[in-house]
């Protein structure tokens, strides 16, 4: 199985790609999807609209895996956040990737073994359960192999089976093959 890992963002979106087989995960690639500072927020969300499509095409994942939302203190990132995490969305439907969610308490749970780990215990871990010789740079893109590991060692746990539909934590829908999807909008007569 191939993750696609997505920490998600408008100035950066980490990415981190593993091919998980029989319990044994190896990172594939992994990065950062950067916009510009200071250009307008819909060119940003195109640039990550294109980014992200490529990524599909380049890497061809069997599912994708990103962080739910989680707002501390600036409402104002939050908004812009949750805007790019629409259009990560809406670019992993438009490819056919299945998405998975996590929240950042289950992703530290599954790779620490500790739901209130701190970053660099996450990052140390990481490095650790993928054989690594040094802690991925930059930390979006550590967060976004964290992630998909969380998704590789949840997703093959005997507690959860494949076509569970658990809000906020793992199938993000549920596809159902063979019947069709009812269009709720349509234009004006």
């Amino acid at each position: 199985m191939i993750i696609l890992g997505i920490d998600p963002g408008f100035a950066i979106v980490g990415f981190g790609v593993l091919h998980s087989e029989q319990g044994k995960q190896a990172l594939t690639a992994c990065g950062a999807i950067t916009t510009e500072a200071g250009l307008p927020l819909p060119t940003r969300l195109l640039q990550i609209e294109n980014d992200m499509a490529q990524l599909f095409e380049t890497f061809h994942p069997d599912v994708m895996a990103i962080e739910e939302l989680f707002f501390t203190n600036n409402v104002t990132t939050g908004i812009g956040v949750a805007q790019a995490r629409g259009v990560i969305l809406t670019a992993a439907e438009r490819a056919g990737v299945p998405i998975y969610e996590y929240s950042p308490s289950e992703v530290k749970l599954a790779v620490t073994g500790y739901g209130k780990a701190e970053k660099r215990q996450v990052m140390d871990m990481t490095k650790r359960l993928l054989n690594l010789k040094t802690v991925i740079r930059p930390d979006d893109a550590a967060d976004a192999v964290a992630i998909a590991l969380c998704h590789a060692r949840s997703f093959t746990s005997r507690l959860q089976a494949p076509g569970d539909a658990r809000p906020g934590s793992g199938r993000y829908a549920v596809k159902h093959p063979g019947k069709k999807t009812q269009t709720r909008w349509k234009g004006a007569n």
